[in-house]
């Protein structure tokens, strides 16, 4: 098993105003892609120094290059996509809908029954290149940490296939998945060839889509068939890095980390485990929210491949109120029952800001998280 970041984040920090206010400038014509990029170099190199400071062991760049952490679709807008082959469509909102605020109450991200969604209507092709845009900075800046590279993996563009615009282009779900799948391996050997050794995928939609009783039910009102879909998901997924060996390939499971603390779904991972872990078998490390009840307990953690570590999210990033050291130990200890410690480590249950825009906490109470994660984490494994 690589060596693992016993001090870890999952992605995204919360941008400075002044990156927000120029890629505002940059979207409305008024700053040109030399300016902006020179501002990002100092955003990023910040961001850096922020979780090296922390001690964290394996660093990104914030995703300030990134109007929010699915790089290649857009979510809502496909002006933000990285890959051609999306289109911003009206239509169901679907699961953007289903978003509750932090007290369980309906918080949807659009509150109307339609709204608008990047969707694939042609054959997708790379449009912007992420990985030479960002890798190359963040590599060349550490100083101390590992750089780590974050990418959305295949299944979370499920959210983009839908019939009525997308059969013409990939007449099945499946096709499109692995027509991402071919362009997210080739993002991978191209970061493995610029010097990266730790690539994350980010797949929050396991247990956004697949856990909560209601977000299932939803989906099937849809027409939709979870666990035939995960079974394929997680296939596909697992099939990026078929061959692949000799880096850290990680994969990362969220609830939803929306403004103000919203969140998807209610419900421990027992629901999945049992199909899920085992399939990912050409992963070696999962990244796991645990910052609340609502991830339930640490039981599912048996499912875990004995080869595979876990980096357990025990610090939220849906609130500004910094956890008790003390506490954040004992999880672990506790988590160590099931997985032995020498295969955990501790990070953020997600990233701090999954889009430009975030209101959970202030930038000093996000580096007091970011602090804490680094001790807890030294004191835990000393040796690491």
């Amino acid at each position: 098993m690589p060596k693992i970041a016993r001090a870890d984040v999952v992605g995204s920090l919360l941008r400075p105003v002044w990156l927000l206010e120029a890629r505002n400038a940059w979207r409305e014509g008024k700053l040109g892609d030399a300016e902006l990029r020179a501002i990002e170099d100092r955003a990023v190199g910040e961001a850096i120094a922020l979780q090296e400071d922390a001690g964290i062991a394996a660093v990104n760049d914030g995703e300030y290059r990134r109007g929010n952490f699915m790089a290649t679709m857009g979510v809502r807008d496909a002006r933000d996509a990285a890959l051609s082959g999306f289109e911003t469509v009206t239509t169901h909102a679907n699961w953007l809908r289903l978003w509750r605020n932090p007290d369980g109450s309906d918080g949807g991200l659009v509150k109307t029954e339609t709204g608008p969604r990047a969707l694939v209507v042609g054959k997708v092709g790379r449009k912007r290149d992420v990985a030479a845009a960002e890798f190359p900075f963040l590599a060349s800046h550490v100083r101390k940490a590992r750089p780590k590279f974050t990418y959305p993996a295949p299944s979370m563009h499920r959210i983009a296939w839908e019939p009525e615009h997308s059969s013409a282009a990939y007449p099945t779900a499946r096709e499109f998945l692995i027509a991402v799948r071919d362009h997210v391996r080739a993002v991978v050997e191209q970061l493995i060839g610029l010097g990266c050794d730790y690539i994350q995928l980010d797949a929050p939609n396991y247990s956004q889509w697949h856990i909560d009783p209601r977000t299932r039910a939803a989906f099937a009102s849809w027409g939709r068939d979870l666990d035939n879909e995960l079974a394929e998901d997680a296939e596909i997924d697992n099939s990026v890095f078929e061959g692949i060996t000799g880096i850290t390939r990680a994969i990362h499971l969220c609830r939803g980390n929306a403004p103000g603390g919203r969140w998807l779904a209610d419900g421990g991972y027992g629901r999945i485990a049992a199909r899920l872990f085992p399939r990912l078998g050409n992963y070696d490390a999962l990244l796991l929210e645990y910052d609340t009840p609502r991830a339930g307990d640490f039981s599912p953690l048996a499912h875990v491949r004995p080869d595979t570590a876990v980096v357990l999210g025990l610090v939220t990033t849906k609130s500004g109120a910094l956890e008790d050291a003390a506490a954040v130990e004992a999880r672990i200890r506790e988590a160590a029952r099931i997985v032995p410690l020498e295969r955990l480590a501790l990070s953020p249950q997600c990233g701090f800001a999954s889009g430009d825009y975030a209101t959970t906490m202030t930038h000093a109470e996000q580096a007091a998280k970011l602090r804490l994660v680094g001790e807890v984490a030294a004191k835990v494994w000393p040796n690491a």
